[in-house]
């Protein structure tokens, strides 16, 4: 950052107390009450919280005209960490084959979704496919897991999402995702095994997800994406300890809020960590709240940098 510019956002965030992080808000401190509080802190934008790119163009979420070529299936693993046979969608390219290996993509969901939010909601198979139709992105394979390690992994009644319950499950998932889900993607499909072609990304609570635990994984992740990261994120420092490591080993980092979202105060205090530590990332702040609208666009421009030779691209 220029030094103007990040005299700027610390004096921003001097005088305006609103527009500091949020602190990490640990499984048993999550309650409706936080919740709503939260999502209603005041929006104050620094000098640099602006648009990277604009919105995805038209149609970009729509299958294509002739139809998917690619497909989407369910896959089933045994987890460690609940004790059940667990669920996950994974979309599979155009033309997939065994002759090949595919980098991958794993992709979070937030606190009231489940494996389907991703591919229902956001319409991230047909974005993908798109790209890869238009040579925007590379042929990948794409995991949407159930980011809730629970046993009884559905999402809950409205009145039970901000529960200390539930967002315990999500903790619990980085060990899942690590121990389980990726030996048995590996072991099922003709998925690479090399870090550079793995990727970790997540919406609201999986974007703190993915945060918490690529940032901390490198050794497993080179490609991480945190979406309107929800308040379940990691203090920077706990994040990102030792910034030259995180500069060597990173291939891409971005993060994206929209400038309506409430939440947003909790990625504007990982990105001015960054920049203060001059780890490379990409910052989108868009003019969006926290919604399918945001999460789309910002998986379209994630995406298509993806497994590509040049950093931060």
């Amino acid at each position: 950052m220029k030094p103007a510019l990040f005299k700027a956002h610390y004096l921003v965030l001097l005088l305006f107390p609103a527009a500091t992080a949020l602190a990490q808000e640990t499984p048993g401190q999550v309650s409706p009450e936080s919740a709503r509080a939260n999502f209603r802190r005041p929006v104050v934008l620094a000098v640099d919280d602006v648009r990277a790119f604009p919105d995805a163009p038209a149609g970009f979420n729509k299958p294509p005209a002739g139809g998917m070529q690619g497909r989407v299936e369910i896959f089933e693993y045994d987890s460690t960490v609940t004790g059940t046979r667990r669920k996950a969608v994974v979309y599979l390219p155009p033309h997939y084959s065994s002759d090949r290996k595919y980098p991958v993509l794993y992709l979070l969901h937030g606190i009231g979704g489940n494996e389907w939010e991703w591919s229902g909601y956001v319409h991230a198979d047909a974005i993908i496919e798109n790209l890869i139709a238009g040579g925007k992105a590379v042929p990948m394979i794409v995991v949407m897991p159930n980011g809730r390690a629970l046993a009884d992994d559905r999402p809950p009644p409205p009145d039970k999402i901000y529960s200390p319950q539930n967002a315990g499950g999500f903790v619990k998932f980085e060990r899942d995702l690590l121990d389980c889900l990726i030996p048995a993607i590996q072991a099922k499909f003709s998925a690479s095994t090399n870090r550079e072609q793995r990727s970790l990304a997540g919406l609201s609570m999986g974007g703190g997800q993915a945060l918490n635990f690529g940032l901390t994984h490198l050794d497993t992740f080179a490609w991480v994406g945190g979406f309107s990261s929800a308040p379940n994120t990691k203090p920077p420092a706990e994040l990102v300890p030792d910034a030259a490591v995180a500069r060597e080993r990173l291939k891409l980092l971005y993060l994206s809020s929209g400038n309506q979202d409430g939440l947003i105060s909790v990625s504007q205090g990982v990105h001015v960590y960054l920049q203060t530590h001059r780890v490379p990332h990409i910052w989108n702040v868009d003019d969006h709240g926290h919604d399918g609208e945001t999460w789309g666009s910002n998986l379209y421009y994630f995406s298509q940098r993806l497994f590509v030779t040049t950093n931060q691209k």
